[in-house]
């Protein structure tokens, strides 16, 4: 047995730090379990109602899961077995903002390969229930409140490849009979407060796996892929106007596809001869290795060399989103996207609430807390499924913490910070960055969406401002006058007044506008002050994706 004293915890940080969550969860998907049986109950239904039931759900990920629903297969998060289509085999919630204890009723999944619900807020003990799990593959708990010590009935999960189970306040020891675990592959436990000793066995298994585990391309790994500039300018078509996906200040953005790799990726390739470039390289980087969200863009790498000529090169390789960004969606006249199918309201909500769910994440969930300071819809990409995801960090700030010199002076502001039309009114007369002028931008988004009129529209002059502009029409009870004609189609003008049952989707959907117009307003408020916590504006707009969801469109 290995101590777990003083002189051998860097050793053990070292050896933990090789696994992880790095491993893609569909590879596990494709791994041999036990023979299965037919099963025409309702066990699975009811252990998922179960765990909905002990979890607190902020965000509304699990608001499909209702008693008066069989089809539990298609519930967000759950995944069945194609030959058993009955069975849950997959869990999958990550980053979810799931509150509570993990249920004991989650040890009722007998056919689940795959427990993934790192990112959450789960606090409590690990159930021991979760040895019931024969088939189980992949645990990842990591990044919650977890306490108390590992079950000892984890090592019953005799298929287990993959645990991890960083990032928590776990103590106690590592239970010897992990060793059982004869298909183990790697196993994280760093940032815990686990003392004693290491089974001999487990430090067997992560030596022996450490150099594949590092291969892995996940984020959250300390060892990330290596890209040459040639890789770069191979899998960019030397750098052809075809594969330009957008440009900015600091960086182009290139579609492209690596020969190892499937799946195409975004290139963003700095411009590093204009001021301040190589510091915004440096803040992205920053950014996204500090961050970790499912309605954030995520990073691949980072590449920093220098090409044939001498000169520096920075490039970051992030995952390609297929539908391109809100600003191309609101505006399908000009761009490319959305020509065929403009965006209905329900995406625009969905978007609203992805973005609020991001946003909330970095003002009160990541550490230290984060201000994006550039939200604007070309900064808010859309993935194949139109899930909107936050992007481009070069000027994002963290605030001030008391724990790490570090970060003291990031909210210093030289000068107005982000685009303008969104940038929050205070920024203009050399207040500091804060939270309070992200949910600015975002109200401003809000309205935008609405009306599809950009802030700086030649229309806004003279004192009218978008706000303005939406609130007069607001409180006149006309604002069907001022959406963008692409929200509701076949909008009259009498809707608001129509008290007919035929009517009531279409009133419905007009009191969602009004509920949107209303949080938009509360946003962009010109006094930091009277603007909303970004908390609160997440749990409004999650109202109103459920008041809409209600109306079935």
């Amino acid at each position: 047995m290995a101590p777990l004293g003083s002189h051998s915890i860097p050793v053990l940080v070292t050896i933990l730090l090789a696994c992880f969550s790095c491993f893609l969860i569909t590879a596990f998907s494709l791994v041999p379990t036990a023979p299965l049986h037919d099963a025409s109950d309702t066990t699975d239904f009811q252990a998922l109602l179960c765990l909905k039931l002990h979890l607190n759900d902020n965000a509304g990920v699990m608001a499909s899961w209702r008693n008066d629903s069989s089809q539990y297969c298609q519930w967000p998060g759950v995944t069945c077995s194609k030959s058993h289509t009955s069975r849950v085999t997959e869990l999958n919630l990550e980053s979810s903002n799931l509150h509570g204890q993990i249920p004991p009723c989650i040890g009722n999944l007998t056919f689940l390969t795959i427990i993934h619900l790192p990112f959450n807020l789960l606090t409590g003990n690990i159930p021991p229930e979760i040895g019931h799990l024969r088939r189980l593959t992949y645990l990842n708990l990591t990044s919650n409140g977890l306490t108390g010590t590992i079950p000892e009935a984890l090592s019953s999960c005799s298929n287990l490849q993959i645990i991890d189970l960083s990032n928590n306040t776990i103590d106690g020891e590592i239970p010897s009979s992990m060793n059982k675990c004869s298909n183990l592959q790697a196993i994280c436990l760093f940032d815990n407060k686990l003392q004693g000793v290491i089974p001999e066995g487990l430090v067997f298994i992560l030596l022996k796996k450490r150099n594949k585990v590092k291969q892995a391309s996940d984020p959250s790994c300390k060892e990330l892929k290596t890209f040459t500039y040639a890789d770069i300018v191979k899998a960019t078509n030397g750098f052809a106007l075809a594969n330009l996906v957008g440009s900015g200040k600091y960086g182009s953005v290139y579609k492209g596809r690596f020969e190892f790799e499937e799946q195409p990726v975004a290139i963003k390739v700095f411009k590093l001869d204009q001021v301040g470039a190589p510091k915004c390289f440096l803040a992205e980087c920053e950014a996204l290795r500090n961050t970790r969200h499912r309605n954030l863009v995520r990073v691949i790498t980072a590449c920093s060399t220098c090409d044939p000529r001498g000169h520096e090169f920075k490039a970051l390789i992030l995952e390609y989103m297929a539908n391109g960004s809100l600003e191309s969606w609101l505006y399908p006249k000009v761009n490319k996207y959305g020509l065929e199918k403009p965006l209905s309201l329900g995406y625009r909500i969905k978007i609203a609430v992805d973005i609020a769910s991001a946003l909330d994440y970095l003002h009160n969930y990541c550490i230290p807390p984060m201000v994006h300071c550039d939200l604007k819809p070309n900064n808010i990409l859309l993935d194949d499924v139109m899930g909107a995801r936050l992007g481009d960090f070069g000027l994002a700030k963290f605030l001030q913490s008391n724990s790490s010199s570090k970060f003291n002076s990031s909210t210093s502001l030289a000068g107005p910070r982000g685009s303008i039309g969104y940038i929050a009114p205070e920024y203009g007369y050399g207040s500091k960055v804060s939270v309070e002028g992200d949910v600015y931008s975002y109200g401003i988004i809000i309205l935008e969406m609405l009306t599809g009129k950009t802030p700086t529209d030649q229309m806004f002059s003279n004192g009218l401002n978008i706000r303005k502009y939406v609130e007069s029409t607001f409180f006149s009870h006309k604002i069907g006058e001022i959406l963008d004609p692409n929200i509701i189609p076949n909008f009259e003008e009498d809707t608001e007044n129509n008290c007919d049952p035929e009517n009531h989707v279409m009133t419905g959907m007009l009191s969602c506008v009004m509920q949107l117009a209303k949080l938009g307003i509360s946003c962009s408020m010109e006094t930091p002050k009277d603007r909303p916590a970004m908390q609160d504006v997440y749990a409004e707009v999650i109202a109103i994706k459920e008041a809409f969801s209600a109306l079935r469109v």
